[in-house]
């Protein structure tokens, strides 16, 4: 049985919010207690050494798109990322909403991806809205989750009869809070800068009607649901009365709206093309400040690879999203060294919660937990190059951007799969 021993590693231990320095023990792909004379000993110096991030919200275009981004480089970029398991979108073509659809990509992501892969199935058939899937056999054959992306479910009869379904199963239902008339066409959020630019834009308060109706149907059939990214101030209330009213609900934020704004979209880099659109500084502040709080649970990337024919269009008509499993970590740390989010904190958000929530391994240092580990430098200074990164589309709104923060090394099941074995580096 392999051993392994994690000498003086700088612990983050989100369940206890602690960190310290330390050694960790990993036996047979679990961490332990103590470990045998005969392990292999790694000497971590210093460096952080982190439950493996568990990104909710990642999209592999698989099937159907498999030229943006496929199980093999989505998987390879998570590891790059300090990602130990991806769970996956189902917003694919075609969706996946049905158990071959499911058992399909579960395959793809066995044979090819090197960390874990949990997937969530769509709520309704073909994300349209109109008859809910088999919850029940999907949920058999492995969904973690139950959602349409950011196809909001307009008919409420449906939505209800969906959550009530979900509900009667325990399985949880994430949904994307926004008023679909509000914000169709919008690019942008409304505002001074939006009108300067002239770019089609929405209110903030779209975002706010979209959760309002959500929670007051979850209080109608007591359903568990998560909000999938959170992006301005004015949701927030609405967020803590259901908490504080016992409903099961929980929130999730993409990092890129903990780290960036409205200004960032600059001179219309499509790059910084998302959706829902960059906020303002206030938006930003208040949502880090909600995480700091744990009013919002979890961070996500919200990995979304688009090619370069689809961002290379005006702003208004390109395709939103980014690619961020790999820079998911060195933009969290820009939270961290601003002094904003402790350690401990962060991988709470990053780690422990999405476990909990979805019912995963992993998101803990405690012993009996998987070895799904992160080792990284969080002081590392580094410039982004898009062309180095894993994933086969490129779009990133960090490139050329100085960050902090780099990944020396990933476990999963105790089992080193970053730097990659064809690598040859160094920790």
């Amino acid at each position: 049985m392999s051993a392994t021993i994690f000498r003086g590693a700088q612990l983050i231990d989100p369940d206890h919010d602690d960190t310290g320095v330390g050694d960790l023990c990993v036996v047979g792909g679990v961490i332990a207690n103590e470990a045998p004379d005969d392990a292999v000993v790694i000497d971590c110096a210093g460096l952080c050494l982190a439950p493996g991030i568990i990104d909710v919200g990642v999209k592999v275009s698989e099937p159907g798109e498999r030229h943006k981004e496929s199980y093999r480089t989505a998987g390879r970029a998570a590891a790059a990322g300090g990602v130990t398991t991806m769970v996956t979108r189902p917003d694919t073509d075609p969706a996946i909403d049905t158990p071959e659809v499911l058992e399909f990509v579960t395959r793809r992501a066995r044979e090819t991806a090197p960390v874990r892969v949990a997937h969530m199935a769509a709520l309704t058939k073909g994300r349209d809205g109109r008859e809910m899937v088999e919850v029940g056999f999907l949920s058999d054959a492995g969904a973690v989750a139950f959602t349409d992306c950011d196809r909001v479910i307009t008919d409420t009869k449906v939505f209800a009869r969906a959550l009530t379904y979900a509900q009667s199963l325990d399985a949880l239902v994430i949904a994307h809070p926004q008023d679909p008339g509000l914000s169709r066409g919008a690019a942008a959020t409304s505002g001074k800068f939006a009108s300067l630019r002239g770019l089609p834009a929405v209110s903030p308060m779209a975002e706010r009607l979209g959760l309002e109706r959500d929670l007051a149907m979850v209080e109608m059939t007591g359903a568990a649901y998560h909000a999938d990214n959170l992006s301005s101030a004015a949701a927030l209330p609405a967020l803590e009365r259901a908490k504080s009213a016992g409903l099961n609900v929980s929130a999730g934020v993409n990092i890129h709206h903990l780290t960036l704004n409205e200004l960032d979209v600059g001179d219309y880099r499509t790059f910084f093309k998302l959706k829902p659109p960059l906020r303002s500084e206030d938006d930003r502040l208040a949502l880090v400040e909600a995480v700091a709080s744990g009013l919002i649970d979890i961070i996500s990337s919200m990995h979304t690879p688009q090619d370069e024919e689809s961002k290379r269009l005006p702003f208004e008509e390109a395709a939103s999203g980014a690619v961020a499993l790999e820079t998911l970590l060195p933009a969290s740390m820009r939270l961290y060294h601003a002094g904003a989010l402790s350690l401990p904190q962060l991988f709470r958000a990053l780690s422990a919660n999405p476990a909990k929530r979805l019912g995963l391994s992993g998101g803990s240092l405690t012993p009996g937990a998987p070895a799904d580990l992160v080792l990284f430098d969080p002081d590392a200074p580094f410039v982004l190059d898009r062309f180095t990164l894993q994933s086969k589309s490129k779009n990133t709104p960090f490139d050329e951007a100085r960050m902090q923060g780099r990944v020396k090394g990933t476990w999963v099941n105790g089992a080193q799969v970053f730097p990659f074995s064809d690598d040859h580096a160094d920790l």
